[in-house]
């Protein structure tokens, strides 16, 4: 049986882990277990997601902990949550994919997806990215898992053409077709940077994309930040969501010595519509895991 948490429980555990993982570092300044906002009002999570049992499942990704994989599976597993998202730097960090399916078993905990890293559009490298993520896919399903996430390497060093997003469709559809026969599906992830940075961008990778091997790991945040409405996305892309990661952001303060004009933040203290967002995915009788 899966874990089926309100949304009230739900965001609370957000900032409970964050707090978890900070207390991981000693060392570090402790400014997680500072308000940095006033109260604010979870009233609208106090109604379950669904009326249906187990309709979305809630995990939680480890790249919050910072590379400190066993810790975060075992803070994960702690919170209550049954799934957890990994990054490729697990196949050296674990001698075997039995190793790390033994530790997530103990923890009672499911590999939602591995996280592969950027697919490079650079033809005279399609064959060697086509190979590696196939090889990421095999220890996803050695280990148990479900999904095999994929990004993509936006060039920085020229103009992007129509010709990349078409390279990029058809190539994540050839990864995606290998994976599938591993029994792992492949899910490409919007993202900030990337060239499914904006949501015209995604509808172009998608368009080539074969749907029967290369579904959408939809990010909502990035969505957002990208100039588009994540409902709206969802209602969209509704037979190609393959699973989503739900988070929030807002933009950086003006003072802010920040990299990038964005900031994640915590559950409902940015500029998502959350309640939109679980509103669609109910109104399409989404089924699956939410990161």
């Amino acid at each position: 049986m899966q874990y089926r948490m309100p949304r009230r429980e739900f965001i609370l555990g957000m900032g409970v882990a964050a707090v978890t993982a900070v207390s991981s570092f000693p060392h570090e300044k402790v400014w997680a277990a500072e308000a940095l906002y006033p109260p604010m009002d979870l009233s609208y999570f106090d109604t379950p997601i669904s009326p249906g049992p187990s309709e979305i499942h809630f995990g939680y990704a480890a790249i919050t902990w910072g590379g400190n994989d066993r810790q975060a599976i075992a803070d994960i597993a702690a919170l209550g949550f049954h799934g957890i998202q990994l990054r490729a730097n697990v196949i050296k960090e674990f001698g075997s994919a039995a190793e790390l399916r033994n530790l997530l078993e103990k923890h009672q905990l499911k590999m939602v997806a591995l996280s592969s890293g950027g697919v490079r559009v650079d033809a005279a490298l399609a064959a060697e990215e086509i190979a590696k993520h196939t090889a990421n896919a095999k220890f996803v399903h050695d280990v148990g898992g479900l999904y095999l996430q994929v990004t993509d390497e936006r060039p920085k060093d020229r103009a992007i053409t129509a010709a990349d997003y078409k390279r990029l469709g058809r190539l994540i559809s050839e990864i995606g077709k290998r994976t599938a026969d591993l029994g792992i599906s492949l899910g490409y992830h919007n993202h900030m940077g990337s060239l499914g940075e904006r949501p015209e961008e995604v509808e172009q990778i998608l368009q080539v994309a074969d749907p029967r091997y290369a579904k959408l790991e939809l990010d909502v945040a990035h969505y957002f930040q990208g100039g588009g409405d994540p409902a709206k996305a969802i209602e969209k892309y509704s037979d190609r969501l393959l699973f989503l990661h739900i988070k929030d952001v807002e933009p950086a303060p003006q003072n802010a010595d920040a990299k990038r004009p964005y900031r994640f933040v915590e559950l409902g203290q940015g500029k998502v519509d959350l309640p939109a967002v679980f509103d669609a995915l109910h109104k399409v009788n989404f089924r699956g895991w939410a990161i």
